[in-house]
């Protein structure tokens, strides 16, 4: 299948896939004219690639899994280099949320002593 029909068939984009490529996590062949011709198997392993991505993982991070991207990869049982992985970008994550959680917290301390009203739902979610 060419590329735009990858992408049709994955719900991505174009980009997407040559990205995917570039950082090794899909390959092609190529027609004779130089289009970019993918397998059955590579809508498997670009939904693999979402899903793993749309749990909050990065592209780097999706290269631990590069074994098991052709099958189904939220069936299967986490490996210790995934669940490795998986509590890193966590860590990540909460660390993030622990910093926007403060600044959001300043702002809205600002914001009172400013005399502004605060809605409280803003600062408790």
């Amino acid at each position: 299948m060419l590329i735009g029909e990858l992408a049709e068939a994955t719900g991505t984009t174009p980009r997407a896939l040559r990205h995917y490529e570039q950082a090794g996590l899909i390959s092609c062949g190529r027609t004779p004219n130089g289009y970019r011709v993918y397998d059955a198997g590579a809508a498997v392993r670009v939904r693999n690639i979402r899903t793993l991505l749309d749990a909050g993982l990065t592209l780097d991070d999706v290269r631990v899994f590069l074994d098991c991207l052709d099958g189904d990869v939220a069936a299967g049982p986490p490996g210790p280099k995934g669940l490795a992985v998986a509590r890193e970008r966590l860590a990540v994550l909460e660390a993030r949320i622990a910093v926007q959680t403060a600044t959001r917290d300043r702002l809205a301390a600002a914001l009172v002593r400013a005399g502004q009203i605060v809605d409280a739902s803003m600062t408790k979610r």
